[in-house]
């Protein structure tokens, strides 16, 4: 059983720590990006060191205090928030934010957990490579926390998730004690790889303290189009014909609906889609090629192609990086727009690329039985990654329609497991999902995963209630 933060508790930290890892208890330790729960705050430290965050791990395991790891604030899942139970200790990385060491004869960086993601991106740029790992939040999001859930982003298709990017860990597990995996190699078959298990476990069997990232070489000339299309069928069509023309440089195949364009326009956002009106599908692609190929060229080809073969009605290839910035910010907003309006049930799912078209319509038509609500399904399509995102019809307030979620959210998830997908595709399971992971998990890899929270964190003090159920 565990025990809230007391004085007591906090008089030890302060006995064993810098003044300056105590952090007071500021509002953003609580929240919740999507406004939905507010988390609970007993003290707040933010250590600077790795041996600083072994000592407030093996505190809290004699005290039996909660952990909640905290990065950048800005997972989606209710990770790093805690709503009930005893009060925890928010473990805040943001003072473990250097940059060790940049290695670009080996295209390998390492950073502190509190690093933010652009920041990593900059000094990978500044060594004249590439750090793929990019998403909306990059300028808030830290390389702990992303490792920690797996993130994706709109590059996954090319580079990989957040997992596939690390070659070593440096983290602290539930005893207090260190373990010094931060290294640069691409081969180490030495056991059990704990790497892997830590990255995806949210928090729940230690904390991240610093990463050895892949990096890459950056991409000479680019070129990005936003393509209109006449439905998923095609879009997937058009991925699998880019990618054979392009000899494996496609970098990101989004797919954006129609709905998701008039949110922005509803909403008052600036960006608007180059097309005469609001097509019902489009496809923002980019390539990224070594000097010797033209990018625009091929996206050229493309475009004529999928223009001539009925699969796509207008289109815009960027002339210019302002252009391009300009194509990227539409995708990027959406996510902004979709806040403004206000979801009935919001899912981050993944599914084989030929189940992802019959999902849709089948899913589409069952909630249109439901009830006349909005579906704007958008986000990595070349790797199979939706966002499939149910709104209240235009002008009413989503809360009216909220009594509808675990139903609509049901459907989604059913349909989903019908057809060997994922309920989460890059978001992670958080506290949000636990009861999904429950009901759609399976039982053999439950089984297991509780066995190992059990033997490494047997008091259960690691970010309590996520991923697995307290208790």
């Amino acid at each position: 059983m565990l025990t809230p933060v007391t004085p007591e508790f906090i008089e030890r930290l302060e006995a064993n720590l810098p003044p300056q890892a105590l952090r007071p208890n500021a509002p953003h330790y609580a929240e919740d990006p999507r406004g939905r729960v507010t988390g609970q705050v007993g003290a707040v430290v933010a250590p600077s060191t790795t041996e600083d965050v072994a000592k407030i791990i093996k505190l809290a395991g004699e005290a039996r205090v909660g952990i909640v790891p905290f990065g950048g604030g800005t997972g989606l899942v209710r990770g790093q928030v805690q709503p009930d139970g005893p009060t925890p200790l928010i473990l805040s990385m943001e003072r473990m934010t250097a940059i060790r060491g940049v290695y670009p004869e080996e295209s390998v960086l390492v950073a502190e957990g509190g690093a933010v993601l652009a920041q990593i991106q900059s000094a990978a740029e500044e060594a004249g490579l590439l750090f793929p790992l990019s998403y909306g939040s990059e300028g808030t999001a830290r390389i702990g926390g992303a490792l920690s859930v797996n993130s994706g982003g709109l590059n996954v298709l090319r580079y990989g998730t957040a997992r596939e990017l690390c070659l070593g860990l440096e983290a602290v597990l539930p005893d207090g004690s260190i373990w010094y995996g931060l290294k640069r190699l691409r081969k180490d078959n030495t056991g059990y790889d704990l790497r892997h298990l830590l990255m995806g476990a949210e928090g729940t069997l230690g904390v991240i303290t610093a990463a050895a990232l892949r990096l890459f070489p950056r991409p000479a000339r680019t070129a990005t189009a936003m393509i209109a299309v006449t439905s998923p069928e095609a879009a997937l069509t058009l991925y699998a014909r880019l990618s054979e023309m392009s000899g494996g440089s496609v970098s990101a195949f989004e797919l954006l609906s129609g709905t998701g364009l008039a949110f922005l326009e509803e909403e008052g956002f600036a960006p608007r889609a180059p097309f005469e009106g609001v097509p019902d599908w489009s496809i923002l692609v980019e390539l990224g090629t070594p000097e010797a190929i033209d990018p625009d060229a091929v996206l050229m080809a493309f475009f004529e192609g999928a223009l001539e073969s009925g699969l796509a009605q207008d289109g815009v290839i960027a002339q210019s990086g302002a252009q391009r910035d300009a194509l990227w910010r539409i995708r990027e907003e959406i996510p902004l727009a979709n806040k403004s309006v206000g979801a009935v049930a919001s899912h981050d799912i993944s599914l084989p690329l030929g189940e992802v078209a019959a999902f849709m319509a089948e899913t589409d038509r069952k909630l249109a039985e439901v009830a006349p609500l909005r579906i704007n399904a958008f986000g990595h399509l070349g790797d199979g990654n939706l966002h499939y995102n149910i709104f209240p019809p235009k002008g009413d307030p989503a809360p009216d329609w909220r009594h509808l979620e675990a139903q609509v959210t049901q459907i989604v998830y059913d349909g989903v497991a019908e057809r060997g997908g994922s309920f989460s595709a890059e978001h992670g399971v958080g506290r949000l999902k636990v009861g999904a992971l429950e009901t759609y998990g399976d039982p053999a890899k439950l089984a297991a995963m509780r066995a190992i929270k059990s033997a490494l964190d047997p008091v259960g003090i690691m970010n309590p209630g996520a991923v697995l159920r307290a208790g």
